[in-house]
């Protein structure tokens, strides 16, 4: 198939667009700097540049190159978030799940576009009921202030994907990535590595948060199980593994030579990073995999973050 990658030089993008290659496909990656223009080359991928937010730009890049699917990857998340600007770090990603799902959907539709992925978040699900929530579950309908736009943003996504009746919609709710090229790794973007080294990321409370996690290249096949088949709909894309933050903290600190991590208050914690960061150590919700498993044939390289710390960090 011809497979037209937004958002083709993020940390998935880099996995997915080779893979894509490998299994044979076309594929068209839009980025929005000439600068990596070459890295696309490199990987067996046509480059085209567009800024995201210029409906003209993308309907142009998408009417030329005609795909057969279209895969959303668009986010701009800073490397190292800093909590206490959170909304303000979130704003740009916001508009790219908002006004740059809608110009790439109305570019998908104007050439028939026959599928369509994007990529959502399984940190967003009511903090309500048991630990571990699959697709058909709630949202958060009352999240942390500084987390509401974005919410409402991710809701945006989703509803025009699914509602997008002339295509095949496909939701993908990714856990929190790790591996390389992203914040949880052993490598310059790996910032949150650094942080933990110096043992500036305490569990808050009693740390009962529950964590998905996913590997950076488990995320990738998964998307390209998704690109490549399987009903249409929403799938969470996350391990096997969920766990509280005061399980997976500790693992991982001394996966990276750390000491273990220090011990918060929730108020304190509250003060030095706001209640988003707060909740997600103490009241968020895992997700389950059977679906994706399933009707995706996806299989995990590392289907429990205690492998990929030890493993699949670098």
């Amino acid at each position: 198939m011809k497979v037209f990658v937004a958002g083709a030089t993020g940390a998935l993008g880099k996995q997915l667009v080779p893979l894509l290659v490998a299994n044979g496909h076309e594929v068209v990656g839009m980025t929005r700097t000439e600068a990596k223009r070459d890295r696309l080359r490199s990987v067996g991928a046509q480059p085209v540049v567009a800024d995201a937010l210029d409906a003209g730009a993308v309907g142009r890049v998408v009417g030329e190159a005609e795909p057969d699917v279209i895969v959303h990857q668009l986010t701009a998340i800073p490397a190292a978030i800093d909590m206490r600007r959170f909304e303000s770090e979130f704003a740009l990603t916001n508009r790219l799940r908002t006004e740059g799902t809608d110009h790439l959907l109305s570019a998908g539709r104007a050439v028939g576009v026959k599928r369509f992925v994007a990529q959502s978040n399984a940190a967003v699900y009511a903090r309500t009921g048991g630990p571990i929530k699959r697709e058909d579950d709630p949202l958060d309908d009352d999240p942390a202030r500084e987390m509401r736009e974005g919410l409402a943003a991710l809701r945006h996504l989703e509803g025009a994907v699914m509602g997008a009746q002339w295509t095949e919609g496909v939701v993908l709710r990714y856990g929190w990535f790790y591996g390389p090229g992203t914040s949880i790794a052993l490598d310059p973007l790996g910032s949150q590595i650094e942080l933990i080294r110096k043992r500036q990321v305490p569990i808050v409370g009693g740390g009962a948060g529950v964590w998905s996690f996913v590997h950076i290249e488990d995320a990738a096949a998964a998307t390209a199980a998704a690109v490549e088949g399987g009903p249409a709909g929403i799938y969470n894309i996350v391990d096997d593994d969920p766990a509280p933050v005061s399980e997976w903290a500790p693992v991982l600190a001394a996966a990276v030579g750390a000491k273990r991590p220090l011990r918060v208050p929730r108020w304190l914690g509250r003060l030095a990073a706001g209640e988003w960061a707060v909740t997600t150590m103490t009241e968020i919700r895992g997700a389950a995999n059977d679906k994706a498993k399933r009707e995706l044939d996806w299989q995990l390289r590392f289907p429990s973050w205690r492998q990929g710390f030890a493993k699949g960090l670098g």
